[in-house]
């Protein structure tokens, strides 16, 4: 995704603010998200291993101990590399997409300068695929990258795209994903839901971001809800399903919850002091 203006990288999190001028107020909706636990021990574990494994001077290691440690430090960070990379790639590719969007409003866009770097890393086929699901759906861009806020619960995030399909109104998630080995893009994590349905639930959206100038929300009246996994061999559509909307939400609004306790138990101070040796009086030597 693009950095929004507005958002700050805090010790508790991303981080909004009303305007440029005003300190960071309410989590994103991502940071919110984050609070859910999940384990990735066995794809770090997986990473390192094979990051080693593939290590083409490994055979010249063998005999040379720090040489192995410094192989062995190198693997243990492949998973964050692997992630970084892709983070960056998936930045890419959003702005990619966000310019078509704004191309497709007759809005200053920089669609080209963007392929162009999507080429550079080897990544056109991200946009190539893009542009064929963009025409085939008929995608009507409305607004791209749109800042919203919600003060009842106390967040913020960024939209990708609103737009309009097929006469509705929806609101679009992107998701960059890789390929699987019978050739489709990887699967869509159901979390993404609860993404989409805290944007759906959106009070106001940002109008001006130096001036801090909100105005009502215009696109929560029964949207249609798009995770839409953009691969190198196809793009994968997925709506929401409104039955579970509600569900998604309260879950949401819990983990807002978890993330307010964790922010008010950070704040409190050290959870643990130190504390020294009992102080005990010396027996008298005093005789009677």
């Amino acid at each position: 995704m693009t950095d929004p203006l507005l958002a700050h990288a805090t010790e508790y999190g991303r981080m909004y603010a009303r305007s440029t001028s005003e300190p960071f107020a309410v989590p994103s909706i991502t940071t919110v998200i984050g609070q859910q636990a999940h384990s990735l021990d066995g794809w770090f574990s997986y990473m390192g291993a094979n990051s080693l494994a593939r290590d083409p001077e490994l055979p010249e290691l063998l005999g040379s101990p720090a040489r192995i440690r410094q192989a062995v430090n190198k693997a243990a960070r492949a998973a964050e590399v692997y992630r970084e990379d892709a983070a960056r790639r998936g930045d890419r590719v959003h702005y990619y997409c966000e310019q078509v969007a704004l191309r497709a409003l007759g809005r200053p866009h920089r669609m080209q300068e963007a392929r162009q770097d999507l080429s550079t890393h080897g990544e056109e086929a991200f946009a190539n695929r893009f542009d064929e699901w963009w025409e085939l759906f008929r995608v009507e861009p409305l607004a791209p990258e749109i800042t919203i806020w919600n003060a009842t619960v106390g967040y913020a995030g960024t939209l990708d795209l609103v737009a309009r399909i097929n006469g509705r109104t929806c609101l679009i998630d992107y998701k960059t994903k890789g390929t699987t080995r019978d050739g489709t893009v990887k699967r869509l994590d159901d979390k993404v839901v609860m993404q989409l349905v805290a944007g759906m639930k959106a009070e106001e959206s940002l109008v001006d971001p130096v001036a801090g100038e909100w105005e009502p929300w215009k696109h929560g009246d029964d949207p249609v809800l798009l995770a839409v996994a953009i691969g190198e061999t196809e793009v994968r559509p997925q709506r929401a399903n409104p039955d579970v909307l509600k569900h998604h939400w309260w879950k949401f609004c819990a983990l807002k919850r978890v993330w307010e306790m964790s922010a008010d138990t950070a704040a409190a101070g050290s959870a643990l002091l130190p504390i020294a040796p009992p102080s005990y009086a010396q027996p008298s030597t005093k005789l009677a």
